[in-house]
């Protein structure tokens, strides 16, 4: 079991308590997750790493809320939401939950800054106030001259940047990254995860990383690595 976080009888952020996983396909079905037990607190920088088929993925569509689990309970802010109705799940992930996603997902016809305005859209926010928190997220992750251009007229690396703006946007307390640096190559990787630091450094929000690379993993402080549907280490890294 994954007891990190349980410390001077503080309450972790996130708690997964036994969850399990099950796939049906037919008659066929595939555990894909089983028993994981795991606590992350608030502000931690978290990797989770395992290869393809290991359960990683499925894991943090789970914890993004994406997914919900065939067992087990999950806490989050010590709310157990692993029976949530969709339309209340979606209401925690617009207001608690960032996500970044190896492929961009930038809207082509939106600028830049109308793409990262897009959860505060959704979240009924005044334009201009949505125009200005967008800007503050631009600024943060070093592209504020950028924000009237539009996605065919970046790079790569830039347009992953644009979406940490959108994903950090609304203040969301957890960011969630799923192979954010697969599509780029290693130059812009390593900028790209130098700004997940600058965002947990600076705003506090606690980065959850999904990745393969053992290297794009070293840049959380703590490294959890799933194997076969289950945790096998959860290890703080050393810098």
């Amino acid at each position: 079991m994954d007891s990190y976080g349980k410390k001077n009888g503080n309450i972790p952020l996130i708690r997964l308590e036994n969850i399990g996983m099950i796939y049906k396909i037919g008659d066929i079905s595939y555990e894909v997750l089983k028993g994981i037990n795991m606590t992350i607190e608030k502000g931690e920088f978290v990797s989770i790493m395992g290869a393809s088929g290991s359960g990683k993925s499925t894991l943090m569509n789970i914890l993004g809320c994406l997914d919900k689990p065939t067992s087990g309970s999950y806490f989050l802010e010590d709310r157990d939401v692993s029976g949530l109705t969709s339309d209340e799940l979606a209401e925690i992930r617009n207001k608690k939950i960032g996500f970044v996603f190896q492929g961009f997902n930038l809207i082509q016809r939106l600028s830049i800054i109308e793409n990262v305005m897009l959860p505060l859209y959704y979240s009924g926010l005044h334009s201009r106030d949505s125009e200005e928190m967008a800007v503050e997220a631009l600024k943060l992750v070093d592209l504020s001259e950028k924000g009237n251009k539009f996605p065919n007229q970046i790079s790569g690396g830039e347009q992953q940047r644009v979406a940490i703006a959108r994903a950090i946007v609304n203040n969301a307390p957890i960011i969630m990254a799923d192979e954010p640096t697969g599509n780029l190559d290693s130059v812009r990787g390593a900028d790209v995860m130098n700004f997940f630091g600058k965002i947990n450094a600076e705003r506090g929000a606690t980065i959850i990383l999904v990745t393969h690379d053992r290297h794009i993993a070293g840049y959380g402080r703590r490294l959890v690595t799933v194997k076969d549907g289950m945790i096998i280490s959860s290890e703080t890294i050393n810098i």
